[in-house]
C-alpha cells in the first residue's frame, strides 16, 4: 500500500550522489554541512539543485558512514553542601611558576581546609609549568600524615586531576587514589574561578609570605622555610574570615588527627 519506498536523495542525479559519496571518502572527517558547502563551491554543482543538511546526513546514513554519536557522562561527584566543619573540604591547586633566587622557577602547591582556613600543605615542585602525579601525591601525603584525610577534596580541570581528552572522562590515576582512600573528589565548575577563591587568596598569601624578596640555598632551604612560614600562619596570625582569630582556634579537638594508612 501507498507509496514504494524510495533510498535518500532518490530525487536527484545518480552522479549527485556519486559526487558525495566521493567527496566523503577523500574527506572522513567531513560532516553533511562541510560536503553542502563543498557542493556549492564547486563550479559544476553550484548552479544545480542540491540537497539539504539533512537529506545528506540520511543519504550518510543510509550508506553506514555516520559515526555513533558518544553521549557526554559527568564524573560522579558528591553534592556541594553548607560548609560548617573543618576538614569537611580541602582545596588543592598549584600556582603558577615563579622564580626564587637560588633555587629557581618554583610552582608552589598548596592545601588549605575551606573552613578552619587551615594551610595543610606547602609543597615547592621546581623548574615545571606543570606538576606531575608524584608532586601531588606527595603533598597530600605530607598533608594526611600531619592533620588526618578530609571528607571531600576539591580540584579544578588541571590534566593530573581530570580527564579532558574525551566526552564521558575515566577517573586519572590521582581521582582513583583519593577514592581508594575513603576521600570524596569533586571538580569545581568550569569558568567558575570563585569555586576557588580561597585556594587562590592562599597563593598569594603564601608568596608574600615565603617568596618574594627570599634567596634559598637549596630545595630543602625552601622547603623548612615554607613550613616555617605555615606553622605561623595557622597558629599565630590572625584572619579576617575567622574574625581576627588564627586557624587553628577553629579546629576542635574532634577533628584531632587519627591513624591513617597510605598505600
Amino acid at each position: 500500500m501507498g507509496r514504494p519506498a524510495t533510498g535518500s536523495l532518490s530525487t536527484f542525479a545518480e552522479e549527485l550522489k556519486e559526487a558525495i559519496l566521493h567527496l566523503r571518502k577523500l574527506h572522513p572527517g567531513w560532516g553533511p554541512a562541510t560536503l553542502l558547502v563543498a557542493l556549492k563551491m564547486d563550479a559544476y554543482w553550484c548552479d544545480q539543485p542540491l540537497p539539504s543538511r539533512a537529506q545528506i546526513a540520511r543519504f550518510l546514513k543510509q550508506a553506514g558512514l555516520t559515526r555513533r554519536y558518544q553521549q557526554h557522562h559527568d564524573l560522579a561527584q558528591p553534592p556541594r553542601t553548607c560548609l560548617t566543619s573543618p576538614h569537611q573540604e580541602w582545596q588543592m591547586d598549584a600556582q603558577g611558576i615563579m622564580r626564587v633566587e637560588g633555587v629557581g622557577k618554583v610552582s608552589l602547591i598548596s592545601i588549605i581546609d575551606a573552613v578552619s582556613r587551615l594551610k595543610a600543605e606547602s609543597y615547592p615542585s621546581l623548574e615545571t609549568t606543570n606538576p606531575a602525579l608524584a608532586d601531588y601525591q606527595l603533598s597530600l601525603r605530607r598533608a594526611f600524615l600531619t592533620y588526618g584525610l578530609p571528607e571531600t577534596l576539591t580540584l579544578d580541570h588541571g590534566t593530573v586531576f581530570y580527564d579532558n581528552t574525551t566526552p564521558s572522562p575515566f577517573p586519572t590515576r590521582l581521582h582513583l587514589w583519593l577514592l581508594a582512600l575513603g576521600v570524596q573528589v569533586r571538580f569545581t565548575r568550569k569558568r567558575c574561578p570563585t569555586d576557588h577563591a580561597i585556594i587562590e587568596r592562599t597563593h598569594q598569601t603564601m608568596t608574600a609570605q615565603a617568596l618574594l624578596g627570599q634567596t634559598y640555598t637549596s630545595h630543602t632551604d625552601l622547603w623548612t622555610s615554607l613550613d616555617e612560614r605555615r606553622e605561623v600562619l595557622n597558629h599565630h596570625l590572625p584572619t579576617r574570615a575567622l574574625s581576627h582569630k588564627p586557624p587553628k582556634a577553629r579546629l576542635s579537638r574532634s577533628h584531632a588527627l587519627g591513624t591513617v594508612v597510605l598505600s
